[in-house]
């Protein structure tokens, strides 16, 4: 037994003895407040809306999910007992665990996580897949839920694991998908204290005492989700120096993805801890709309990739903090299985901007202005954005860089008019690696216009060779399909692959018990 424990022990058993009119009234202690700076502005709250990390950090916290991924990437039961699969594959019963609420004190039922899945399944690429091969999704009764499939689905749990699937009470799931829910009832450790909301400013979380956790070891995303903080407290600090400053007197206790730059600072500081989490990193992307000139127009798109330097990013974003980042990204994350250098020679062969600028006249590209955003208050992105730019005017292309803060930015992407009606050209950001891992669930890499991610490239081939993966027997015959789609990538360009690097998280050395996850999850922390 820990001696602090032996000491509460003891004066529990005190307090006891002295029970009676000598007893002292309890005194309150002051609560357990963690406090927290996001690498972003919080504007949007629902994750099925938008795929900010930002947005997803806030849904770990509030929302749980039927299935956990671990750290290995298998699947876990999470708000589920058990789970079964009839035979022929055609039949899934998943039953809740017992004890579960919603926020608002009402009971987690099965049709709830029907109508849940039934919204995420409208925007998520794996849940898109599976709403095409179902037959339907019902609620037994207020524990079970029931899928018949038209034909099996073996990535299952995987996809429901990995995507924007938190459990929310019916009425808000009914949501229309492509709305942004106005209510943020939830279902996981932390309440979100709407009242505490101040975009550009603040967010407040409270523990919610009858969250029922499982009780195997957390793992990542799956296992116990405790919370050992009464409150959780979001600052946002739009400038990186003021973030670490505040880290480093203590006035915070945890900063995510600090800049690069600051990095070698904030690992000499003490009582810090800068570590990578996240073994999966990030790839860099150009984001590309596809419904208006000039980049609808494919041979234009092929002409950027004669011109980009994946080195010059790696090197703007990352400065001296070299070593967290790495070129040669294509369209599935390096290191993986899937990953291949299938068609990698039209990014990483040597550069020829001369070459690169007569396939732009040749493409008919016209002069027409490109609508370059870029994200103010994120660094990174912002570099990223720079080196774009740059390397657009190099070839003749009439980039106009145009800078807004990442709130802003998000909410314009969604904007489908021409760039002179509000609309946009291209976008800088990154994408999680473990949203490139394979085809199943990468947005960018949709050909499915208006149900995809934002650019809406419309890619019949594409998508045959999505559901061709689908469809693999094996791992060996999924890496191949893998390869094509690659290589289909390089012709078609749905977007520009721009590296690959790993966000570090900086932290006081009173902390422990992070998890090893995508983005960062609050459920497990300690302090000393």
């Amino acid at each position: 037994m820990r001696r602090r424990t032996v000491l509460a022990t003891g004066a529990a058993l005190g307090a006891t003895a002295l029970a009676g009119p000598l007893a002292r009234p309890a005194i309150a202690q002051p609560a357990k407040v963690l406090k927290f700076v996001p690498h972003a502005n919080l504007t949007s709250l629902d994750p099925v809306w938008t795929t900010a990390s930002v947005t997803n950090i806030h849904a770990n916290m509030i929302w749980d999910k039927l299935y956990g991924l671990d750290e290995n990437l298998v699947p876990r039961l999470q708000m589920l007992a058990a789970d079964e699969v009839s035979a022929d594959g055609l039949t899934w019963r998943m039953t809740l665990r017992e004890g579960l609420l919603f926020h608002d004190g009402e009971r987690v039922l099965a049709r709830d996580c029907v109508a849940t899945l039934a919204r995420w399944a409208k925007r998520d690429g794996f849940g898109q897949r599976m709403a095409a091969q179902t037959e339907e999704i019902t609620a037994p009764d207020d524990r079970t839920i029931q899928i018949r499939l038209k034909k099996p689905f073996p990535h299952m749990r995987f996809a429901i694991a990995l995507g924007s699937s938190f459990i929310m009470p019916t009425r808000m799931a009914e949501t229309d998908a492509f709305r942004s829910i106005s209510e943020y009832v939830g279902s996981g450790p932390y309440r979100f204290l709407p009242g505490e909301w101040v975009s550009g400013a603040s967010a407040g979380y409270a523990r919610f005492d009858k969250y029922v956790s499982r009780t195997e070891p957390t793992n990542s995303y799956a296992g116990a989700k405790i919370a050992h903080f009464d409150r959780v407290e979001w600052k946002v600090m739009p400038d990186a120096s003021t973030k670490a400053s505040a880290l480093i007197t203590g006035e915070v206790d945890w900063v995510d993805n600090p800049i690069f730059d600051l990095v070698p600072q904030l690992r000499k500081a003490p009582g810090l801890k800068v570590e990578v989490f996240d073994t999966l990193g990030v790839i860099a992307v150009v984001g590309m709309n596809h419904l208006h000139p000039p980049f609808n127009n494919p041979k234009l798109r092929q002409a950027l990739l004669m011109a980009i330097n994946q080195q010059d990013v790696v090197d703007a974003v990352l400065g001296d903090a070299a070593e967290l980042g790495r070129v040669g990204a294509g369209f599935f994350t390096m290191g993986t299985p899937n990953a291949s250098q299938a068609g990698m020679e039209k990014i990483m062969g040597r550069r020829d901007i001369a070459a690169a600028r007569r396939a732009v006249t040749e493409s008919g590209y016209k002069g027409e202005r490109v609508v370059l955003m870029s994200p103010s208050d994120l660094p990174s992105l912002q570099a990223i954005a720079q080196v774009t730019d740059a390397m657009l005017k190099s070839i003749g292309i009439n980039s106009v860089y145009t800078s807004m803060d990442w709130g802003t930015l998000i909410t314009r992407r969604a904007n489908r008019e021409p760039p002179e009606r509000g609309g946009w050209n291209a976008f800088t950001t990154t994408w999680t690696g473990i949203n490139f891992i394979n085809p199943g669930n990468a947005p960018p890499l949709r050909g499915n216009g208006f149900g995809g991610w934002f650019g809406w490239p419309t890619d019949e081939k594409m998508e045959a060779l999505r559901e061709k993966w689908f469809e693999a027997a094996s791992p060996a015959e999924e890496k191949a399909i893998c390869e094509q789609i690659q290589l289909h990538a390089f012709e078609t360009v749905p977007f520009l692959p721009m590296g690959h690097w790993f966000y570090p998280q900086a932290y006081r050395d009173t902390l422990s018990g992070i998890a090893k996850t995508v983005t960062p999850v609050f459920w497990g922390v300690k302090r000393a």
